[in-house]
């Protein structure tokens, strides 16, 4: 089932060429499978982490983030992402004027304005202005 969400997710973010993921942590699928679709991605983590080749890595934090790594974003996604994350991961897509997706922890809901799409497995917030 978890491959079968990952597929989709993959799908859905495929419209952008540039993204970052934020809080990657150790489930580096999607950004692989956007890497290998020819996407330019860029994982973010507060620590150090390994990314799959074709993904870069930048240890950054979206409560005092890095506008650089940032700056050519078309999309800013993350994946079970907490509620207390969800504002200052806006804020940083904001500033860029990147799009922000993401998915929340099992029943959590979003502490920001959203639309909802319906995934395999999954439902993926898009912040609305």
């Amino acid at each position: 089932m978890r491959h079968r969400t990952n597929r989709a997710l993959i799908g859905r973010l495929s419209e952008f060429e540039r993204l970052v993921e934020v809080g990657v942590g150790n489930r580096t699928d999607v950004a692989a499978g956007l890497a290998d679709a020819g996407k330019r991605v860029v994982a973010t983590d507060v620590h150090p982490r390994e990314v799959p080749d074709g993904v870069r890595f930048e240890r950054d934090d979206v409560f005092d983030p890095d506008p650089a790594v940032y700056r050519d974003a078309e999309a800013v996604y993350a994946l079970n992402l907490p509620p207390e994350l969800h504002r200052p991961t806006l804020e940083v897509a904001r500033r860029t004027d990147a799009a922000f997706l993401f998915t929340t922890l099992g029943g959590d809901q979003p502490a920001i304005p959203v639309s909802r799409e319906t995934i395999p497995g999954e439902t993926v917030f898009i912040a609305r202005e």
